[in-house]
C-alpha cells in the first residue's frame, strides 16, 4: 500500500508559497490596502510565521517542502537602486536563516534587485551556490521595466546558465485598466493581475528572449495565466501580424514556460494545461496564505489522474525543473 492509500494525502513540493520580512511591510501594505483589516492582520501574521502555524497546515496539505518566495512587490517598487540591492540581499539572508532551521521542509526563491541586471545576476548567481535556494521570484515589472527589456540580458543569460527557475508572479499593473473603472471586485487577483502576468510572460516569448536564451526556465501561478487555453491563437496572430520569431510563439510557451496550480483548484483548466503543455510542464502550489493550502492539497489529491501524473505534478516536475532533491 503506498502513502497515498495509506493517508489519503500524495507528497507535494509547493512552489509558489509567500513569506515577509518584517522591514518589508510597507513595500507589501499597498497590495492589501483593499483588503478588510482582519483579513489583511490575518494575512500578515501568516506571512511572517515560519512555525508551527505554517507547518501544521503544510501537513494538513499533504506539503514536504515549501519553497518560500517574498510577498511582493519587495524592492521591485523601490526608486533607488543602491537601497534596491542592499534589501533584496537582506531579504535573502533572512529566507536563509529560516530555511536553515527546518531545511527539511523549506527552501527559497531569491529576491532579485532587477534595476540592475549584473547586480540581480551576482545576487541570484550567491543565493543558488550559497543559500542552496531554487531560482528566483521575481514580482512581475520593476517600476515599469518588464523582463523582455535589452538590458537585462546578462541576468537571463546567467540565469540560463546555473539552470534558475524564475517564476513570475503578479503584481500591480503599471497603470489601472480603464475597462474595470467602477468595479473593484475585478481588480488585483480577480482579473488583472492574470492578465497582467500573463501579458509579461508573452513579451519574453514574443521579443525573441527565448530565441537567445533557449534554456531560460520561467514558471507561471495559476495554471499559466490563461496561455495555455490560447495557443493556437497566438499562432495564428503572430503569422498576421508578421511576428519574426524562430518558432512559433506556442512552442516557445510549452517548451520554456512551466506552470503551477496556485490559486486554480478547478478540474477544467488543470485539463486544459496539461493537454496544452504535458503534464511534465505542471506543478502544484497552493499560494498560500493568500488562498487555502488545505483546499490545495484536497483538489490535488482527489482531482481525476492517474497516479503517476498526479505524483509527477505534485513532487516529482518540480524536483525536475527546481533541482529539489
Amino acid at each position: 500500500m503506498n502513502a497515498h492509500q495509506e493517508t489519503g494525502l500524495v507528497r507535494k513540493i509547493a512552489l509558489e508559497e509567500h513569506f515577509l520580512c518584517p522591514e518589508f511591510e510597507p513595500y507589501w501594505n499597498p497590495t492589501a490596502a483593499d483588503l478588510p483589516a482582519a483579513k489583511r492582520e490575518q494575512a500578515l501574521a501568516r506571512l511572517t510565521d515560519f512555525g508551527e502555524q505554517r507547518l501544521g497546515m503544510m501537513d494538513r496539505a499533504g506539503i514536504s517542502v515549501a519553497v518560500l518566495g517574498l510577498a511582493g512587490p519587495g524592492v521591485q517598487a523601490e526608486r533607488d537602486t543602491a537601497v534596491a540591492i542592499r534589501n533584496a540581499r537582506a531579504a535573502n539572508d533572512f529566507l536563509a536563516r529560516e530555511i536553515q532551521k527546518r531545511p527539511d521542509r523549506y527552501a527559497g526563491f531569491a529576491h532579485l534587485a532587477m534595476q540592475d541586471a549584473v547586480a540581480a545576476a551576482n545576487e541570484l548567481e550567491r543565493c543558488m551556490r550559497e543559500l542552496n535556494f531554487r531560482g528566483a521570484m521575481i514580482n512581475g515589472h520593476t517600476n515599469g521595466q518588464y523582463l523582455d527589456h535589452p538590458s537585462l540580458h546578462p541576468f537571463w543569460e546567467r540565469a540560463e546558465a546555473l539552470g534558475a527557475l524564475i517564476y513570475i508572479h503578479p503584481t500591480d499593473p503599471i497603470a489601472p485598466s480603464p475597462a474595470l473603472d467602477g468595479h473593484n471586485g475585478l481588480r488585483r487577483a480577480t482579473w488583472e493581475w492574470g492578465f497582467e502576468t500573463g501579458s509579461h510572460a508573452l513579451r519574453l516569448v514574443f521579443s525573441g528572449l527565448f530565441d537567445r536564451f533557449p534554456r531560460a526556465k520561467v514558471a507561471l501561478g495559476h495554471l499559466g495565466e490563461t496561455l495555455p487555453y490560447l495557443l493556437w491563437r497566438f499562432d495564428s496572430r503572430a503569422k498576421l501580424y508578421g511576428v519574426k520569431l524562430a518558432k512559433p510563439p506556442s512552442e516557445y510557451i510549452k517548451r520554456n514556460i512551466a506552470v503551477t496550480t496556485s490559486g486554480m483548484c478547478s478540474a477544467e483548466p488543470l485539463a486544459c494545461a496539461i493537454s496544452a503543455l504535458g503534464a511534465d510542464r505542471v506543478m502544484f502550489a497552493a499560494d498560500y496564505p493568500f488562498e487555502s493550502a488545505e483546499e490545495a492539497g484536497h483538489f490535488a489529491d482527489t482531482v481525476a489522474l492517474s497516479e503517476k501524473v498526479r505524483a509527477d505534478i505534485c513532487f516529482n516536475n518540480a524536483t525536475r525543473l527546481s533541482g529539489l532533491s
